[in-house]
Parts: C-alpha cells; sequence; structure tokens
C-alpha cells in the first residue's frame, strides 16, 4: 500500500499511512466549495484529527463518525463538545503541548493563534483552543497542519521539537496568516516540503500560492509544493514525492 498526502481543497487534508488506514484531518467535504465531487465521500476513515471547531475545519466530523466509527482526537474541551452535538463516537481529547499514540501514530497537539467555536442549534459553542498539530508515523516525514493561524516566535520550538518535514501552512490571508507571515513560517520551521492550504476558497482569501512563492526566502521556494484540490503526493521518509 502506497503512503500520500491529498489536499481536498480549504484545509481539508488526507493521510494514508503504509497499512492503509486513513487519517482525515479537519473534514470539511459536502458544503467545501473547493473539494472535487468525486471525494466529498469518502471510502475508508481510521482516525480523524481537528484542528478547531469551526465549520471549515469540523463540518463533517459527525458524517464521518456515523459511517466508519473512527478515533477523534482534538483538543480535550472540542472533543467533549462534539461528543455532545453528535451523541456518539470515540474520542481522545488531549490539550496544547501533549502527545498520545495510538495503534503506531504518534499526534501532538501544538498552538495557534485564532478564534475558536463550535456550531450548534442554539448558536455558537466553546470548543476549546485552537491548535495545530503534528502526525508522526514510524518511516515516514512527520507532518505539521498548522492549522488556523497567524506566524508565531515558538514554531522554531515545534521545528526542534517535533522536526516535521512536511508542513501544510495557511496562506490565505484575512482570517490566518498571508504569504508574508506564512513565508516567516517556512523559514522557522525549515521543512524539505512546504504545502500552502486555507486559500482560493473565497473571493476574501488569497486566490493563488504566488504572492506566498515570492514572499518565500530563495532557499525555500524550491521546497514549495502546490497541489490542486483532490491532488495526491507520495509521503515518504524525506518528506514527499511528486510525479
Amino acid at each position: 500500500m502506497s503512503t500520500s498526502i491529498t489536499w481536498f481543497g480549504h484545509a481539508t487534508v488526507r493521510l494514508t499511512l503504509p497499512d492503509g488506514r486513513v487519517i482525515m484531518i479537519d473534514p470539511w467535504l459536502k458544503d467545501n466549495p473547493a473539494c472535487p465531487d468525486r471525494l466529498k465521500k469518502v471510502p475508508r476513515c481510521d482516525i480523524v484529527l481537528v484542528t478547531h471547531g469551526h465549520t471549515d475545519h469540523a463540518g463533517d466530523v459527525k458524517t464521518l463518525v456515523e459511517a466508519f466509527n473512527p478515533l477523534v482526537i482534538g483538543n480535550y474541551d472540542l472533543c467533549a463538545a462534539l461528543e455532545r452535538q453528535i451523541g456518539k463516537g470515540r474520542y481522545a481529547g488531549m490539550n496544547t503541548g501533549g502527545t498520545q499514540v495510538v495503534d503506531g501514530v504518534r499526534v501532538a497537539l501544538t498552538q495557534a493563534f485564532h478564534s475558536t467555536t463550535g456550531d450548534s442549534p442554539d448558536g455558537p459553542i466553546y470548543a476549546g483552543a485552537a491548535n495545530g498539530l503534528v502526525v508522526s508515523v514510524p518511516g515516514l516525514a512527520n507532518v505539521y497542519h498548522a492549522g488556523d493561524t497567524d506566524v508565531f516566535g515558538d514554531m522554531k520550538l515545534i521545528a526542534q521539537l517535533l522536526q516535521p518535514k512536511v508542513c501544510l501552512l495557511p496562506i490565505g490571508d484575512y482570517f490566518t496568516m498571508g504569504a508574508k507571515g506564512a513565508a516567516l513560517a517556512a523559514e522557522m520551521l525549515q521543512p524539505t516540503a512546504i504545502i500552502p492550504i486555507h486559500y482560493k476558497t473565497f473571493p476574501i482569501l488569497a486566490q493563488s500560492a504566488d504572492a506566498f512563492r515570492e514572499a518565500l526566502p530563495r532557499g525555500l521556494r524550491e521546497r514549495l509544493v502546490v497541489l490542486k484540490p483532490g491532488q495526491e503526493v507520495a509521503w515518504t521518509e524525506s518528506g514527499v514525492k511528486t510525479e
């Protein structure tokens, strides 16, 4: 079974593990205008990772729980809110700075600078802190999904402690860091592969990665991997491999 990273558009990402298990990060499928129709229904999901409670990141957790009963991992308060709202499922809530290992998959929660609530029939509900996360699997490059965030100096600590080689960074501006902030984040993290996310979903967001490319230091531009929604890249020990 080949390992891969697939961008579904916006912040939704699928990680396919060596044994065929599937991790969905920030699943927003049905109502995600950037997600290709062929990917709006997934055939498998074993683990769900959620950075925060906003609909464009957690909108399809309920659908996946009902279809596949995956283990849902995220901030403790977010998991508690999802469990109350969905009424069933398996949850492993944790907190910023914590790490847990699930069947050989190590998940660490990092800080992120962003607002966070969850949706309910009665309006917004408290959903804990916003987070980023780092996924570590033996034999593969560590993957950092920054969630929705501005750049912050402690990204240097994430690089030092968790050593991500693949970094999924929001670049859309307005709700997250824009091109200059994301370029500074990449400079601190020094990954082997930089995959921009959270852009061109809506008119208010950046519509391309061009400004981000220009803002990157020259030595990092060759590490930029700009994907189309639905595009898959091989996930390797050193980072990613494109065709």
